[in-house]
């Protein structure tokens, strides 16, 4: 689709403009038709690796590949025309060091026309961050619960209490200083996310981190009732599509096997006899 100057495109020096205003609405999409509706409506969608769990069956994101999230970039960049779209770099593409980072990205970025990409982690990541920056890749980062450390983490459980706090708000620190344009925060308490929020000078964009930061993010299967392996607490459905999907495929599935469908309207009827063309030599 063409940007007009009444649908420009948002870029991430656009979503740092937004720090402290008013809010930014924030969704995942793997698919075209998904992007179309989301980029109507929100500011930034993000290819996340979540794809690996909801679309895939993956039991976490670490199985998923980078063909995987090249595939579903490439989807989503073609329903999009407004919304900043960011694609996670997926477990095991830049965690060895800058230089396999930005090789990655680079080809994330070349490969789908993304617009910026994410990568989880605190202080190990600050260095990659700035070489990614400093080479015309810009980067969000994610702390808080990490998808991607899940076996360190222990589970999805609530990150930065007590404590851990000060280690995670040090890390946002260092991050937003490393160059990172935003920040997405998962799974902690409201008061590290106001406080990170307040002392950082990127947006903030929370999932399960309360309405503290600067913006949210969900996993679009989740909000529309579409992933039902499990509900987190910070999930609103705002739709119960599975559940409507389910009753449609068992009507269909009943109406096939009484011979209610197909029904007359929807079949074709035979092809016309051809028209004498009155030509005959007598």
């Amino acid at each position: 689709m063409s940007v007009s100057a009444a649908t420009r495109a948002i870029t991430p020096q656009g979503i740092v403009a937004r720090k402290g205003g008013a809010p930014l609405a924030c969704l995942t999409a793997y698919t075209t038709p998904m992007a179309r509706l989301v980029d109507r409506h929100c500011d930034l969608v993000l290819v996340g690796d979540s794809v690996g769990m909801v679309l895939h069956g993956l039991p976490s994101t670490l199985g998923v590949t980078m063909e995987m999230m090249i595939l579903h970039g490439q989807a989503v960049r073609r329903g999009l025309d407004r919304a900043l779209m960011v694609i996670d770099l997926p477990f095991g593409a830049y965690e060895e060091g800058p230089q396999q980072a930005f090789r990655n990205a680079a080809r994330l970025m070349a490969e789908t026309g993304a617009g910026a990409v994410k990568l989880e982690g605190g202080a190990a990541m600050v260095e990659t961050v700035g070489f990614l920056t400093a080479r015309g890749i810009p980067v969000m980062a994610h702390l808080g619960l990490t998808p991607q450390a899940v076996n360190v983490l222990g589970g999805y459980k609530v990150q930065g209490r007590g404590e851990d706090g000060e280690r995670i708000a040090a890390d946002a620190a260092a991050i937003a200083d490393a160059g990172a344009f935003a920040l997405v925060l998962e799974k902690v308490p409201q008061d590290l996310a106001r406080r990170i929020t307040a002392e950082i000078a990127i947006p903030t964009i929370g999932i399960g981190a309360s309405a503290a930061c600067d913006g949210q993010i969900l996993v679009i299967d989740d909000m529309l009732g579409l992933f039902a392996d499990f509900q987190p607490k910070f999930v609103r459905r705002y739709a119960e599509l599975g559940r409507d999907a389910d009753a449609a495929i068992a009507a269909y599935a009943a109406d096939v096997r009484a011979g209610r469908f197909p029904a007359p309207e929807h079949a074709f009827g035979d092809a016309p006899a051809p028209r004498s063309t009155g030509s005959d030599a007598g």
